[in-house]
């Protein structure tokens, strides 16, 4: 009799829980303040949050303190069921077959290998498996830990359509007031939305580069936002809203972002490549005082780099030994040199460079993804890392393999002494491409979006080349020699990247989390650039 007492109430109870918070505020009052339900509602996600983060967390204790046996489990499960060409040898999982018998293979070759030539289709715009659940789950504990009352309702917006949660939580996400994914696509709906609440804790939004596309559009906007917080559309007419907006955009973008919402503490974004110049021009400007936190790094191969510590210095991602299956390959120091065997995550040394090589057990293909990471120290017995760059991002117009790396502190020191100027976005052309090397040696093109310079003396253009063979040897020695002419910088109009970008992701084999570009390989992408030169 008593057990069909409870089950009834226990009904009830769980139906409580999953309504939606705004649904059991009380009539009385249309504050922010609760009813009794859904504040129970608040502590058992809560509660129901830390009990699953404490889970996974001790999970990736147990396989980074076991490093090895758990690359090996990883191994295993690429490997089992598999049957055909690909792994003639059912059963096995032994290491040194799996090396011999699967060889390197880069990104695009293995594209065409899986799909017959043809180009892979987008993956799912959101990541999924379990390395994905614990990068979030993970990750909003840390960020819970680290600023306090984050996860308060009401105290988060996300301001593009995608979020920077590798995985969703239906429950208990909308319990602590996390945006789901939303009903609409349109990014200034979203930024109205958030425009609303003066009081948020948390800004976010897919990548930096999709973040300072929302603050260009902002600017470009603000009257058409003003207009519409203040007639109401949609919802109440807000006209102090209105007018704050309008007061905030007319002191510019330095610290907009901390003027619209007082009581913003930090920026959420989730890592990827290229993504680091939109960060660093959103953190000089819009974003300016604010810190920012990406739970992962993520790229086409899924989450590869978790993010454990918001409160240290951004870009510090521990690698996980599960899935996907990862390997390192060390980046070779010299020009000549040439790449040597892989080696697994428990051999990795403090203070080297290695390539990314990444197994799925789908298309059971050893991918060099072009990712280049920096081993700064240790969980347990994982490496710690910082992605440095894309190897398909360098230039070479002579044979001197200019690093994404190299040429972005090349650029930022130049920008460094251009008076005022403040660097939002670049692109790199080799000459060859423009067919602007006619009569005089191959050379890079540079377009560069810039804040606070309209226009770019030859003076200051020479110190770009300046730099580069202040931080590259081998770039020096070529131009002292002749081989290689100065760097030619142009300076585009503003939204050219933000155009760039749209173009880009019009693509169907677009990928998911877009990556930025920093060096374009065709010409219509160069000419693209090209058109859009106002100095």
């Amino acid at each position: 009799m008593l057990l069909w007492l409870l089950l009834p109430l226990s009904l009830l109870l769980l139906l409580l829980l999953l309504l939606p918070p705004a649904t059991l505020v009380q009539r009385g009052s249309q504050k922010s303040s609760l009813s009794w339900l859904a504040d129970l509602q608040y502590r058992v996600a809560r509660s129901g949050l830390g009990w699953a983060a404490a889970w996974h967390q001790r999970r990736l204790e147990q396989s980074t303190l076991h490093v090895s046996q758990s690359q090996q489990q990883a191994l295993t499960w690429c490997l089992q069921g598999v049957q055909g060409p690909r792994w003639p040898f059912p059963g096995s999982t032994d290491v040194n077959t799996f090396r011999n018998h699967l060889p390197l293979t880069q990104a695009n070759q293995a594209q065409e290998e899986e799909h017959g030539g043809q180009l892979l289709s987008p993956p799912p715009k959101q990541c999924c498996g379990g390395i994905s659940l614990q990068a979030t789950l993970l990750g909003l504990r840390a960020l819970d830990k680290a600023y306090p009352g984050v996860l308060a309702p009401g105290s988060t917006a996300c301001v593009t359509p995608m979020s920077p949660w590798p995985s969703t939580l239906p429950w208990p996400g909308h319990a602590l007031g996390l945006p789901s994914t939303p009903a609409t696509k349109d990014s200034q709906a979203l930024l109205l939305e958030a425009l609303r609440s003066p009081e948020l804790r948390v800004l976010e939004a897919s990548t930096a580069t999709e973040l300072l596309d929302v603050f260009l559009d902002l600017e470009a906007d603000g009257t058409e936002l003003a207009a519409a917080l203040a007639a109401g559309n949609p919802g109440i007419a807000l006209p102090g809203r209105a007018a704050a907006l309008r007061e905030a955009l007319e002191q510019g973008p330095q610290g907009l972002a901390r003027r619209l919402w007082p009581q913003l503490q930090v920026v959420v974004t989730l890592d990827a490549g290229g993504q680091a110049e939109a960060a660093a021009a959103l953190g000089a400007l819009w974003c300016q005082g604010l810190n920012f936190f990406s739970p992962a790094y993520v790229g086409s191969g899924g989450v590869l780099g978790l993010n454990l510590w918001p409160e240290q210095s951004p870009g510090l991602y521990l690698l996980p030994p599960g899935a996907p299956f990862i390997e390192l390959l060390p980046v070779p120091e010299g020009v000549q040199e040439e790449a040597g065997q892989t080696i697994f995550l428990a051999e990795a040394q403090k203070g080297k460079e290695y390539e990314l090589v990444l197994t799925d057990h789908t298309s059971l293909i050893r991918c060099r993804r072009g990712d280049v990471v920096h081993v700064a120290g240790a969980y347990n017995q994982c490496p710690v890392v910082r992605f440095t760059g894309r190897l398909g991002q360098a230039l070479s117009v002579r044979g001197e393999d200019t690093s994404e790396h190299v040429f972005s502190e090349a650029l930022a020191r130049a920008v460094g002494q251009w008076p005022g100027a403040k660097l939002v976005e670049h692109g790199c052309v080799e000459s060859s491409i423009l067919d602007s090397c006619e009569g005089s040696a191959p050379h890079y093109e540079i377009f560069v979006e810039l804040r606070g310079l309209r226009n770019l003396s030859e003076e200051n253009r020479d110190k770009l080349d300046h730099c580069l063979q202040e931080v590259s040897p081998h770039y020096k020695s070529l131009r002292f020699r002749g081989s290689v002419g100065p760097a030619r910088v142009h300076l585009v109009g503003a939204g050219t990247f933000k155009a760039l970008r749209a173009a880009l992701g019009a693509c169907p084999s677009s990928p998911y989390p877009p990556e930025m570009p920093r060096v374009l390989r065709h010409k219509h992408l160069a000419q693209f650039l090209q058109r859009r030169v106002v100095s």
